[in-house]
Order: C-alpha cells, then sequence, then structure tokens
C-alpha cells in the first residue's frame, strides 16, 4: 500500500507545448513565402529549408529555456541568448559570410 505525503513537492510539471510560439514563426516564415509568389522575393527551396531549420532550433531553444529553467531571470536570459543567436545566424546568412 503506497501512502502520500502531503508535505513533499509535486513533481515536476510535464513539458508544456506552446502552439503560438510555433504558429508566430510558421507566419514568419509565411511573409517570404508570399513575397516570393507576387514576385517580390527571390527565395529558392534552400532558401526556405535553411530558414525552417533556424526557425525550429530557435522555438526548440525557447520552448527548452521554458521548460528546464525554474527562476524567470534565467529563463529570460536563456530566450534572449537564442535570439541573440538566431539574429546572428541569421545576419551572417544575410550578408553571405556563410557560403
Amino acid at each position: 500500500m503506497t501512502t502520500t505525503n502531503p508535505d513533499t513537492t509535486a513533481p515536476r510539471s510535464s513539458f508544456r507545448f506552446h502552439p503560438k510560439l510555433w504558429i508566430g514563426a510558421a507566419m514568419l516564415l509565411a511573409f517570404p513565402a508570399l513575397g516570393t509568389a507576387m514576385g517580390q522575393a527571390n527565395w529558392g527551396p534552400e532558401d526556405f529549408a535553411a530558414m525552417t531549420l533556424l526557425l525550429a532550433v530557435l522555438c526548440g531553444a525557447i520552448e527548452a529555456a521554458l521548460h528546464f529553467l525554474d527562476a524567470p531571470r534565467w529563463r529570460i536570459g536563456g530566450i534572449m541568448l537564442a535570439v541573440l543567436m538566431f539574429l546572428t545566424v541569421w545576419a551572417h546568412l544575410a550578408v553571405g559570410i556563410f557560403d
């Protein structure tokens, strides 16, 4: 027979998926697709694949920061680090350093 002790802390909550984050990333990817369809942007399949990978890593890093970091200041720092790394790689790819 198992008994529960009310003084113990509850187990860590399970993973919480943040769909608004992923929908926002999909919308960011939809803008260049719309521009390409209208003839205003010149993106190829490799550009969409690179941006999809970058956005997926960014969203995964934000989800990980929200799930694994407990203190709000650590969460904010983790999210800021992920966004800063995303913007750095994106800027380097935009000017062609990583060709």
